[in-house]
Formats: structure tokens, sequence, C-alpha cells
């Protein structure tokens, strides 16, 4: 199970989730162009020291990710066909969050194996990327026994 983050534009959105990775030994892929210039002053407020703890893989763009990539990519998305309790989740996906601003393309969102939304309240748009990024991996363990190699 990975984490992978499409062009995201919020130095604390992926700080929080180099921790969240850190915290739950799920490694994280930064696909750029990010939105900010990477470094360790840039994550520190959200990743504090976690985000020395994950295992991060930076690709240059879209094609150097795809060419790494050997699982299912499940999207999270707001156009998503399949709410997140319907989901079906396997140990090797890597689940793709698309950019605060823009999401992914139609080329990424089309490229998915799968397309999964957080249900939510009707009249609101999105969760913020983290948030979202946390409940689809939470279920994901969930579903795959991932919660067991943790310690309590």
């Amino acid at each position: 199970m990975r984490l992978a983050l499409y062009q995201p534009d919020i130095a604390g959105n992926v700080g929080t989730l180099l921790r969240l990775g850190a915290c739950l030994d799920v490694a994280v892929d930064l696909i750029e162009p990010m939105g900010f210039a990477w470094s360790d002053r840039a994550l520190a407020r959200a990743g504090m020291d976690y985000a020395a703890q994950v295992t991060v893989r930076r690709h240059a763009d879209w094609d150097a990710f795809l060419a790494t990539v050997d699982g299912r990519l499940v999207l999270g998305t707001t156009r998503g066909a399949t709410p997140l309790h319907r989901a079906t989740f396997e140990t090797g996906d890597i689940l793709l969050l698309g950019s605060e601003g823009a999401g992914v393309p139609d080329g990424v969102h089309d490229r998915a194996d799968a397309r999964v939304r957080v249900p939510m309240r009707a009249g609101l748009r999105s969760l913020n990327v983290a948030i979202a990024g946390a409940l689809l991996l939470g279920e994901a363990l969930r579903q795959t026994g991932g919660w067991d190699k943790l310690t309590d």
C-alpha cells in the first residue's frame, strides 16, 4: 500500500500526509511539479520530524511515476463512482490523491483502476486532501489487514 500525491499545491498538506505515512508505515510518492519548493522548512510545520521517517519517492512527472506503478491505482476523487464504504481495496494498491486546487486531469482520472469518493453531506464540495487521504488509507488498511502490522 502506498499514497501518491499528484502535483500537490500546499506544503502543509504534504507534510501532514508524510506524517500519516510515517506513523502508519506507508510510503509516499510525490508527483511533480509541486506548487511549492521542496524543502525541510516548507514541510516542517505539519510533518514535524516524522517526514524523515517515511519512505518518499519523488517523480519528475506523471509518466515517470507511471513507470514505477506495479499495483492498482485507486483515485480519491469527488467524481468517484464508488463510495468509500463500498470500495474494495487490495494490499498492493496505490492510493492517488489530486492537487488541492485542480484535482487531477481527465487523463489521470481515466487511467485510475478504481475511483473512490468519500460520501458527504449534500451541498458541500470536498474535504481537505489530507483528511480525505487519511480516510481512504484507514479503510484500505482495515480491509487488507494493514492495521495488524502496527503496534498498539
